[in-house]
């Protein structure tokens, strides 16, 4: 576990997927990816596969969030693993509807 502080940029250990903390929560976070957690960008990898229950990938340029909102993170280089902090899968954020225009 780690403090997470905006601007940080991540890689996953068993796959592709990189991403940069827009907004973290106060404290430490179990942040992962692919069922393993997430390591610096100047570290190795671990060369395992993602687990087959978290491998449904990311998505390049979007903004991935937690049910309380608190943490968000946008995807700078997509991979094969599902983002995660502690045992709760992030989700995409929805983009906010526009207001119409009467």
């Amino acid at each position: 576990m780690a403090e997470l502080k905006a601007g940080t940029r991540l890689q996953s250990a068993v796959c592709d997927s990189e991403v940069m903390v827009i907004s973290a929560p106060a404290g430490d976070a179990d942040l992962g990816c692919g069922g393993s957690s997430m390591i610096a960008m100047d570290a190795d990898k671990s060369g395992d596969a993602p687990d087959a229950a978290q491998s449904d990938g990311t998505q390049l340029g979007k903004r991935y969030v937690n049910e309380a909102g608190d943490l968000e993170l946008l995807c700078t280089k997509p991979g094969a693993g599902s983002l995660s902090l502690a045992a709760e899968t992030l989700v995409l954020k929805e983009a906010k509807p526009l207001p119409s225009s009467d």
